[in-house]
């Protein structure tokens, strides 16, 4: 192997403070200790010794990767990709140089291989941000840019099926594996944490190792992820196991991110274990708006040789957008309906849509419901008059009331914002944006509300 770089780097080094004006305390400080630990002809990886500066690899990327990699093609004539790991992390990863010579294919085949659910490809860069779930990915972000434990633990995500909790804890894993590959992390659904507790337990009979076994295996990691952890509450022993794992890795600073259907509050569980659930960041996922289903289905379109019209797309996002995979089911359907049924060339029309999707969209809600109706329910929910409710009065117990119509509203019938403002007698379509806004936002951070929420949609049959 060539080591053009490593044989060249004290000259290397010293091009890079003499041209880039560095003082001696900076040099030695962030820049003598770095090291080559593996190059090719495209790409070099450089090792930051944690032992005398810490872990400061995202430093000296984003300060120094530009003018390390002039300074190689100003000594070596070579135009490199550089990388940045701790001496740590090489020397846990043996074969590191094999890695980074390998093709991007091969790297992507091999991290599949070692961490199964990266195959399902969800990232960061293809979840899509709206205010439905604009603070769960901030803190998601902000997880799996600092794993070690001290930014919110447990980060606890909940919503109903289908919202994004597991593409987010995809997302975060991927990150850190991807840029802090010196930390250990497993993620695993609680039925396979339940699969594998039943598997100890059994084996245990013949094989005294086997527990002790399992216990490593979910408690000598940096960072553990455990999806739908709903589902466990019943089984006692997996439960205990877990409750074990989780006491364990939270007393030693380690990161926990755990997704259910429920707040921490609802669960079937000890009271001590609620609060240890609720004391990191519980936050819900909310279903996507409109705006969001749209973006959500473009996004799909880019993939798609075959694309719809607007019209097409605003037909699917505003029928089936309970979640997100509802709402990509739909579009899926659109798509295999013309790819079956449609002649060569023919675009999809609306009235073909509709027929794709007959059975997957229901008329019946958006259909009945009005926003008399929708006004009348709030207002016997919130026990207020409706004329008090459409008059200019601007108190708190009339204009949550209203915001709340607004939203309803807006969500569940066909209105546009300027019909919703007439029929609740506001001057122009502003008012009501402003309202449907204020309830979409403070129902993340107020649970009182989201619960209101959840009973008028009951109410009204759309839940």
């Amino acid at each position: 192997m060539e080591t053009v770089i490593k044989d060249n780097w004290t000259q290397i080094i010293g091009f890079l403070k003499e041209n880039y004006n560095l003082n001696s305390v900076l040099y030695r400080t962030w820049i003598e200790p770095l090291e080559v630990i593996s190059e090719s002809d495209t790409e070099a990886v450089i090792a930051v010794d944690e032992s005398k500066s810490g872990d400061v690899t995202g430093l000296i990327d984003k300060k120094y990767r530009i003018p390390l990699q002039i300074s190689i093609e100003a000594v070596t004539n070579k135009n490199v990709t550089l990388s940045f790991v701790t001496k740590r992390t090489a020397e846990k990863n043996e074969g590191v140089s094999s890695y980074y010579n390998e093709s991007e294919e091969q790297k992507k085949k091999a991290l599949e291989e070692k961490y199964p659910w990266l195959q399902s490809g969800q990232s960061f860069d293809n979840f899509v941000v709206s205010s439905s779930n604009s603070l769960a990915h901030a803190a998601a972000v902000a997880v799996a840019e600092s794993p070690n434990g001290q930014v919110y633990n447990p980060l606890f995500l909940y919503s109903g099926p289908g919202l994004g909790k597991t593409h987010l804890m995809h997302s975060i894993s991927r990150y850190i594996i991807e840029n802090h590959p010196e930390y250990k992390i497993r993620y695993t659904t609680s039925e396979n944490f339940t699969n594998d507790v039943i598997d100890s337990m059994r084996e245990s009979k013949q094989n005294k190792t086997a527990l002790p076994n399992l216990r490593e295996k979910y408690r000598n990691v940096d960072v553990l992820l455990i999806d739908d952890i709903q589902f466990i509450i019943g089984k006692d022993s997996t439960l205990q196991e877990f409750f074990h794992t989780f006491e364990d890795l939270f007393i030693a600073g380690k990161q926990l991110i755990i997704s259910s259907d429920k707040p921490p509050s609802e669960l079937d569980l000890e009271e001590r274990y609620k609060t240890r659930f609720s004391s990191g960041l519980p936050i819900n996922i909310l279903p996507p708006d409109y705006e969001t289903a749209m973006a959500i289905l473009r996004l799909k379109q880019d993939q798609s040789d075959i694309k719809l019209e607007d019209e097409i797309l605003g037909y699917i996002a505003e029928n089936a957008r309970n979640s997100i995979r509802e709402l990509e089911g739909a579009y899926n359907k659109v798509i295999l309906f013309s790819k079956l049924l449609s002649r060569p060339g023919e675009k999809v029309n609306r009235e073909m849509a509709e027929k794709a999707l007959k059975d997957l969209i229901s008329d019946t809600s958006k259909n009945m419901l009005t926003a008399d109706y929708i006004i009348d329910v709030v207002c016997n929910h919130y026990n207020v008059d409706k004329e008090r409710l459409l008059s200019e009065r601007r108190t708190e117990d009339i204009t949550v009331p209203r915001q709340v119509c607004m939203y309803l509203c807006s969500q569940y019938t066909s209105l546009t914002q300027k019909a919703i403002a007439e029929k609740l007698h506001r001057k122009n379509h502003t008012t009501v944006n402003h309202g449907v806004n204020k309830i979409k936002d403070d129902m993340l951070v107020d649970n009182d509300l989201f619960q209101t929420i959840t009973i008028l949609k009951k109410k009204l049959n759309v839940d």
